[in-house]
């Protein structure tokens, strides 16, 4: 089974923040490839969504914990179900609006919902997608990751989770080095 993981903060007040990108990207690839409608299911403590997709079973999850506790959901999931391959899309203050970045076996660069994960699974074999969502040098996250897009901002981002949503279709039928290749 592959497991996609989007990761945001739950609720109507975070749905459009910098810190959501990886619901909005997950929302979007459900969307284009047919899958079921997001159910809660209290297990996981995550927002569910799964089919087979590509010869694979494919389950999407939105954690339904805060950011910082997104190892909650993943720990659960984990624990029942067997993983062939794991793969976490989230924000990055760090890259610029727009800029996606796969990665495999990273730390987490100071992103707490990510730390959290690795703490609960470690980053062996852990393909993350980074989608930029800010890129200006000494930042304080904290002052950027609630805050919405620019009307600017938003346009471009509207293209980067069509293409991020690409680049998860792709990393599923292909190998991760071509993945890397292709959107890098």
């Amino acid at each position: 089974m592959i497991i996609i993981i989007g990761l945001g903060n739950p609720g109507e007040k975070f749905k459009n923040t910098r810190h959501n990108v990886g619901f909005m990207v997950l929302d979007k690839f459900a969307g284009k490839n047919n899958f079921p409608e997001f159910k809660l299911n209290k297990k996981y403590s995550a927002e569910i969504s799964e089919r087979n997709f590509g010869g694979e079973a494919v389950l999407l999850a939105k954690p339904q914990t805060f950011m910082n506790n997104s190892d909650k959901a993943v720990r659960s999931l984990i624990k029942n179900l067997k993983i062939e391959k794991f793969i976490v899309v989230h924000d990055d203050v760090d890259l610029p609006v727009g800029k996606i970045k796969i990665v495999k076996d990273r730390g987490s660069a100071g992103h707490k919902g990510v730390e959290s994960i690795i703490k609960t699974v470690g980053n062996e074999n852990l393909i993350r997608i980074r989608i930029g969502i800010e890129g200006k040098k000494d930042v304080e996250a904290m002052d950027v990751v609630l805050k919405k897009f620019s009307p600017d901002e938003q346009k471009i981002l509207n293209e980067t989770i069509i293409r991020t949503a690409q680049a998860l279709d792709f990393l599923i039928k292909n190998v991760l080095e071509k993945a890397m290749n292709e959107f890098n």
